[in-house]
């Protein structure tokens, strides 16, 4: 595994912390306490991944000396320290985890699916990967240049087609459709943008198509779809259904109208995005960090971190899982929910 990845301690606005501040306030206040070092694998800072993490991080971690702690429950356990770094994505993401390289991880719901039946790109299946939560919908946006004449994913045939950068997961989500819409990859060229940037080689007619998972709008898109150099393809009818039934992380959804300017209505699919760990963590740890996660007082800092972040609610703590709720997750949810 690349190594490439930055380590940091994340700060959410309303804690106001540094890693110096946090380790200085653990060395001073109570040394006896137990330091619990635990990491978050994100994304790329682009992303929505990564600020989500840092947020998560900033307000669930409880160092020793803490005041917004001490004075309310709005902490993980005591001697939690939480670090989110980058990553390439969801792939690495959940590798990492599953091989204990990493103690949590962020991930869309049909990477962990495919990682839990050992499908390509992993090998073997993925034993140890347990889902803390289920965050917030990440909707698919399949984009075509206007002169590729793509109205539906049938039309695919024979395009160049982005799989997106190696690692974020953007390919498993593309071979699935392209599955339901019985489009033989072998018709396609696909290719990687290997950072140059999808909507500029787009633009530069490098390139008849990418898949967005979540991030919407994407920048830079909007002006090519004003302009009508762009459009959304819609994802839906009897090979919908059909793309759902072999990826039930997948789920019916809808991008609203004005997501981008001129642009109505489209239908597509959406995955989930989870917060997973390994099944080697700690039981009561798992239990601690749910019940922080979602405590209401920690609520409007966390939303702010991201759009994304505002749909993360109690109620859908366990929704679409595709993979096992660790047990002290599970615990949690039993006892939070009345």
């Amino acid at each position: 595994m690349q190594q490439r990845l930055v380590a940091l301690l994340a700060v959410a606005g309303l804690a106001g912390l540094a890693l110096g501040g946090l380790l200085l306030a653990a060395g001073a206040a109570d040394p006896a306490m137990e330091r619990i070092p635990f990491q978050i694998a994100t994304g790329s800072t682009a992303g929505a991944f990564f600020p989500i993490g840092e947020a998560i991080a900033g307000l669930i971690s409880h160092p020793p000396g803490l005041n917004r702690c001490d004075t309310a429950p709005v902490c993980g356990p005591p001697g939690l320290i939480i670090s989110a770094r980058t990553s390439q994505g969801a792939v690495d993401n959940v590798t990492e985890v599953n091989n204990g390289d990493a103690d949590s991880g962020l991930a869309q719901g049909d990477v962990i699916a495919a990682a839990v039946k050992g499908l390509p790109p992993f090998r073997g299946r993925a034993t140890h990967l347990r889902v803390l939560a289920s965050l917030y919908n990440e909707d698919i946006q399949l984009v075509a240049a206007a002169r590729a004449k793509i109205k539906s994913p049938r039309d695919l045939r024979g395009k160049r087609l982005s799989l997106g950068d190696e690692g974020t997961g953007a390919d498993i989500t593309l071979r699935e459709i392209l599955r339901a819409y019985r489009v033989p990859e072998s018709s396609l060229k696909l290719v990687r943008p290997q950072g140059a940037g999808e909507v500029a080689l787009l633009q530069a007619g490098k390139l008849d198509g990418f898949l967005i998972v979540g991030d919407a709008p994407v920048a830079g898109l909007a002006d090519m779809i004003a302009s009508g150099k762009a459009r959304l393809v819609p994802i839906e009818g009897s090979e919908r259904d059909r793309l759902i039934k072999q990826a039930p992380s997948l789920m019916p959804a809808v991008l609203p109208a004005g997501l981008y300017p001129g642009q109505g209505v489209v239908q597509t699919v959406a995955t989930r995005a989870f917060w997973i760990v390994r099944d080697s963590v700690r039981d009561d740890l798992v239990f601690g960090i749910a019940k922080a996660l979602f405590q209401p007082l920690n609520r409007a800092a966390l939303a702010s971190s991201d759009p994304s972040a505002g749909e993360i609610r109690l109620s859908d703590a366990a929704l679409n899982l595709p993979a096992p709720l660790h047990p002290g997750a599970a615990r949690f949810y039993k006892v939070a929910r009345p």
